[in-house]
């Protein structure tokens, strides 16, 4: 998160381009560690400290939620410094257009270098836009080479109030801790994901290739 890229630390990045957003009404930066809220202060972000004990971002959220009341949280990941107000809009769509929507995410088509790669998340959908599976492996196979387009997972997440509360009230799933991927405690419990494809490119920085990659990214997008 402290990385520099342009000058400043990648949060202030994912800060700033998340706070463009129309529809997030607060926007605040989470996090276990002084220094990064430090980083923040120094950019005039507001930040808290969360407990250090949380296995997901997911009930990182959930400790926020408990001081800020919503209806529907959205978890920004402080590696996403590609972030763009398009992202956080699409994401928060479905809970404007359906009220019963409990959870939702965003995916884009993989590149054939990012479908081999565990960093990179993918998910398979239904015809109605809910999420079947997620993996780091490049689902769904393509027994007959037909051609089958796969998506990558995109790491950001709008909760209904409810969803998250159950979500930190369930013990880790069977798939969840086998996959490494906390939304699968969703699906083994039959809530369902609404999955919003997006056309604007994301990197979750996860290694110096990405930083490198986002760099370039950032330097040629300026806006």
């Amino acid at each position: 998160m402290l990385r520099e890229i342009r000058g400043k630390p990648m949060i202030a990045h994912v800060y700033e381009r998340s706070r463009r957003a129309r529809v997030l009404t607060d926007l605040i930066v989470a996090t276990d560690a002084d220094e990064v809220v430090a980083a923040c202060r120094q950019f005039g972000i507001p930040a808290i400290v969360t407990g250090s004990e949380h296995r997901s971002g997911t009930d990182r959220v959930w400790e926020v939620a408990q001081g800020r009341v919503a209806d529907v949280y959205v978890n920004i990941q402080g590696d996403e410094p590609l972030i763009t107000p398009g992202h956080v809009e699409r994401l928060v769509r479905p809970f404007l257009d359906r009220p019963e929507t409990q959870v939702s995410t965003l995916c884009i088509e993989a590149t054939p270098e990012e479908l081999p790669s565990p960093t990179v998340n993918k998910v398979v959908f239904g015809a109605l836009g809910q999420a079947l599976y997620f993996s780091k492996y490049p689902i769904p196979y393509d027994r007959d080479s037909r051609g089958v387009r796969r998506y990558k997972h995109i790491g950001l997440y709008a909760y209904h109030r409810h969803a998250l509360e159950m979500f930190h009230r369930w013990p880790p799933s069977t798939l969840e801790v086998t996959e490494g991927l906390e939304q699968l405690r969703f699906l083994e419990h039959g809530v369902p994901i609404t999955v919003v494809e997006t056309t604007e490119p994301t990197i979750g920085v996860d290694t110096e290739e990405d930083l490198r990659a986002a760099e370039h990214y950032l330097a040629s997008h300026p806006g």
